[in-house]
């Protein structure tokens, strides 16, 4: 056989193309492995996005059901919802209201302070200016021209000891009220010599220092002498010439306390404190 004629005898690859598959024996065309595996896999997807959108369906309209009843879209119910609130919580407070009334009438009537123990609470605490008879104590220190072999620095200036040993000696005699340096002196007052300089309610003295009361200036003045520190203090005045002066008055005026304090809060003693 030639050349040519291989060529017109052999089948082309357009005309396989263009035929397609052999009829089978049913006269049907064969479908390929691939394509029925592809409809398979389309069918099993189709039925899991409607099981999916049936569970989706089925929450929302549970959660739809379940926010109308808390949150209801139509105005006249939600006005109704609250009324019907408002008058649950008037009931508790009209409840409330009876049952503090029957247990403040079970309760004896506590009886009102005494003018004079608001006074006197006002005096120590320091609300109230005081007038009345006293004394002045005066605490200086020593000339600069003192001059000791045995003194150092410390024993020519006034300490912080010092004062607190005079403030205390006149309490201890009765003092109704005291200043220091023109400052009201409160439970909650609190001082500090740095060097030869006081520091007292945020400002700053220098010596002298006064100490004045307002009592009986016969009872202040026996403290003052019945003091050991005071005693000790009055040897130095010897020695080295420390300031010490004690003036008496039938009448002296104390001011009221004038600027902030510690004192923030107050309970009833045995009490527990609350946070």
């Amino acid at each position: 056989m030639s050349q040519d004629d291989r060529s017109l005898d052999a089948p082309r690859r357009g005309d396989l193309g263009d035929d397609g598959p052999e009829p089978s024996a049913g006269g049907e065309a064969a479908v390929p492995p691939t394509s029925r595996g592809r409809r398979i896999r389309s069918g099993v997807t189709v039925l899991l996005v409607l099981a999916l959108s049936g569970l989706m369906f089925t929450a929302s309209a549970r959660l739809a059901r379940n926010q109308d009843g808390r949150h209801p879209q139509n105005l006249t119910d939600l006005v109704q919802n609250e009324e019907r609130r408002v008058e649950s919580m008037t009931g508790q407070v009209v409840s409330l209201e009876a049952e503090v009334t029957a247990l403040a009438q079970e309760l004896a009537p506590v009886e009102l302070t005494p003018p004079e123990v608001v006074v006197n609470t006002g005096i120590v605490a320091g609300s109230i200016p005081v007038t009345g008879p006293g004394l002045s104590v005066t605490l200086d220190d020593a000339p600069p021209t003192q001059q000791s072999r045995s003194a150092n620095v410390d024993d020519l200036v006034v300490h912080q000891q010092d004062l607190q040993d005079v403030i205390n000696a006149l309490w201890a005699g009765g003092a109704e009220a005291m200043t220091l340096q023109g400052q009201r002196v409160t439970p909650t007052t609190a001082f500090r010599c740095v060097g030869n300089v006081l520091n007292l309610h945020g400002r700053v003295f220098s010596p002298p220092y006064v100490v004045s009361a307002v009592g009986d200036p016969a009872a202040l003045q026996a403290s003052l002498d019945r003091s050991p520190a005071i005693g000790i203090y009055q040897e130095y005045v010897d020695a080295y010439g420390l300031g010490w002066k004690v003036e008496k008055s039938s009448s002296m005026d104390i001011p009221a306390f004038e600027g902030a304090t510690d004192l923030r809060y107050a309970r009833v003693p045995g009490e527990k404190d609350q946070a």
